[in-house]
């Protein structure tokens, strides 16, 4: 297999790649952030773009490196250009030469650092390695692109081994003229010490349900219920293509439906919805079941803690939280629960469990814990 029909390690599944997405949704505050250091002459070599998985780093990535592209290498910023007035925004016309180049995936000033082929060449490789960053040394050996800058695109810093991380790190110490480094992390925290310090942080947060459904529409998926969409997938456009595509609402309902049954836990549409998880091309169905269990419980307790239900992402759902979590008590049970069932979910996926058995048994348990709750 050739690295060409090997899928792309930084594209969500069931969404456009963030080279074609011109249009970052619901993240002004980020973008304004870069923008006024760009427009006051404070611009910095390596910029760290943080925040939950799905919120539009990589989008964010692709539109500085557009909008740099099709700037002058200057010292300064905007002052410089005369009149030209300070840039308010990152939008660069599609039809730029740079856009078409960006969109062919052949512009010569940008450099994207991201998994390869693993050793055998038929599968992605688990992690960048320092070979992977060793590939930049030629690319800033080259003649600078137009305007004379130079960017590179590491998505996602979090898979960087430590050989690679290291490598990484020499490049932000003594950086090449005209270079940017935009680093794509959805864990800061996991990073070198070292490389978020020469770093600036731009950090990007969860999409409310209006911008949710503007993303989603501009991803080519249609919103359906944008909010309950927003809550389930923490305001990730990622996840909530994903739910999407998966039909995790309707999954949700389908749980919240059975746990308001208790006492009398419905045991045919236990077993029906434990059931469609099992068999050949029904793993993500497996997976996102799983995830939304943990969502049930992570709910749950967060129902008990705040004495307030969360706005609800399925019909009766806030009735059934307030009946199940009424207090900090049941708050401690239903988190004692997550990390138990967890737990026990991890360890049936090490070895191979049958998936209807394991979603079997993980409802039966939450019920039970409802059970003890009640009594």
């Amino acid at each position: 297999m050739s690295e060409a029909e090997l899928p792309e390690p930084d594209r969500v599944e069931g969404a456009p790649h963030p080279r074609d997405t011109l249009c970052l949704i619901g993240q002004e505050a980020a973008q304004a952030a870069f923008l006024d250091a760009f427009s006051g002459g404070r611009m910095h070599h390596g910029w760290l773009l943080s925040g939950p998985r799905g919120v539009g780093k990589a989008t964010l990535a692709w539109s500085v490196a557009r909008f740099l592209l099709t700037r002058p290498a200057v010292a300064g910023g905007a002052g410089l250009f005369g009149a030209e007035a300070a840039p308010d925004s990152l939008a660069v016309p599609a039809d730029h030469p740079v856009a078409r180049r960006m969109a062919a995936q052949s512009e010569p000033g940008l450099f994207v650092l991201r998994r390869g082929p693993n050793d055998k060449g038929n599968a992605l490789s688990a992690e960048i390695r320092v070979d992977d960053v060793r590939r930049l040394k030629s690319f800033f050996g080259l003649s600078s692109a137009e305007g004379g800058r130079r960017v590179v695109i590491v998505d996602s810093a979090d898979e960087l081994n430590v050989s690679a991380a290291n490598a990484l790190l020499k490049l932000l110490e003594e950086p090449p003229a005209n270079a940017t480094l935009l680093l794509v992390s959805h864990s800061p925290a996991r990073l070198l010490p070292t490389i978020r310090s020469r770093c600036r942080e731009l950090r990007l947060g969860p999409l409310g349900s209006a911008d949710m459904a503007r993303a989603l529409a501009q991803a080519g998926h249609e919103a359906g219920d944008s909010a309950a969409l927003a809550q389930l997938s923490g305001g990730s456009v990622g996840e909530a293509i994903r739910l999407a595509r998966l039909d995790g609402l309707a999954l949700y309902a389908d749980l919240v439906g059975l746990l308001a049954g208790h006492p009398r836990l419905d045991r045919s549409r236990l077993l029906k919805l434990a059931e469609s998880t099992a068999g050949r091309g029904a793993e993500a169905r497996f997976d996102l079941v799983l995830r939304l269990i943990e969502l049930v419980l992570a709910r749950l307790a967060r129902t008990g803690a705040t004495g307030a239900p969360p706005p609800e992402a399925a019909p009766g759902e806030a009735a059934l939280m307030t009946r199940l979590a009424p207090d900090a008590t049941a708050a401690r049970a239903w988190a004692e629960a997550a990390q138990d069932l967890t737990a026990r979910a991890r360890q049936g996926r090490a070895v191979n469990l049958d998936p209807a058995s394991l979603i079997l048994d993980t409802v039966l348990r939450l019920d039970e814990t409802a059970g003890r709750l009640a009594a």
